[in-house]
């Protein structure tokens, strides 16, 4: 609420970005992945200087391409590698049942489809919980905290299981935000990526600044 304007123009840019990457085959999603720590600190870098209130400006977005570039970038390494990870092991899961299937007549072949695809789904979003506590804190200790990047998912990994309660409460929450920010042709988004910004930011500050 400090600058709506200047936070819907950096969604804006953020969302086009990611869609123009998205449309690079192959490379695009993996260097999206790669990017998502500097971003990060960017975002959060307008988050701080919001609740200090110092004057935003759209270059403060670039501020991890200036400063713990090489770090926040391994940490794009790491997130992109355990992402490869996940999607290798529910790809060989889902693959191995739709073979299963179509090897086995009838009710039974359908049977196995349909249920390795479902354990492929709940593996998947079994996988993506600790991954994403593990990224929650990172960019945040990297840039402000100057901790190395293996050193940072460690720290965020316990601090988010210390708080297990409120961080599945909050992963509902943003859950349900998501689907509603997707309905209207996507354009919620542009409200939900500040908003999700300013949470990673406010966590950050209550469970390691604030002690």
């Amino acid at each position: 609420m400090v600058n709506p304007g200047l936070w819907i123009a950096t969604a804006l840019i953020l969302i086009v970005g990611f869609l123009a990457l998205l449309a690079v085959w192959l490379a695009g999603p993996l260097l999206a992945f790669l990017l998502a720590p500097v971003v990060a600190a960017g975002l959060l870098v307008m988050c701080h200087k919001a609740s200090s209130g110092d004057r935003l400006e759209l270059q403060d977005l670039g501020a991890g391409f200036k400063t713990a570039t090489t770090p926040l970038i391994t940490l794009g390494v790491v997130f992109m590698a355990a992402m490869l990870a996940i999607k290798l092991v529910v790809f060989l899961l889902f693959s191995g049942s739709v073979a299963g299937g179509m090897m086995m007549p009838g009710a039974t072949g359908l049977g196995v489809l349909l249920g390795g695809s479902l354990l492929a789904l709940l593996l998947s979003s079994v996988l993506v919980i600790p991954l994403s506590m593990a990224m929650w804190f990172a960019p945040a200790l990297v840039f402000f905290n100057n901790m190395p990047p293996l050193e940072a998912c460690k720290a965020s990994l316990n601090a988010c299981l210390k708080n297990i309660l409120p961080f599945l409460i909050l992963g509902l929450i943003l859950f349900v935000l998501t689907f509603f920010a997707a309905l209207p042709v996507g354009l919620g988004f542009l409200v939900l990526l500040p908003w999700l910004s300013g949470t990673v930011y406010a966590s950050y500050q209550d469970v390691f600044v604030a002690h």
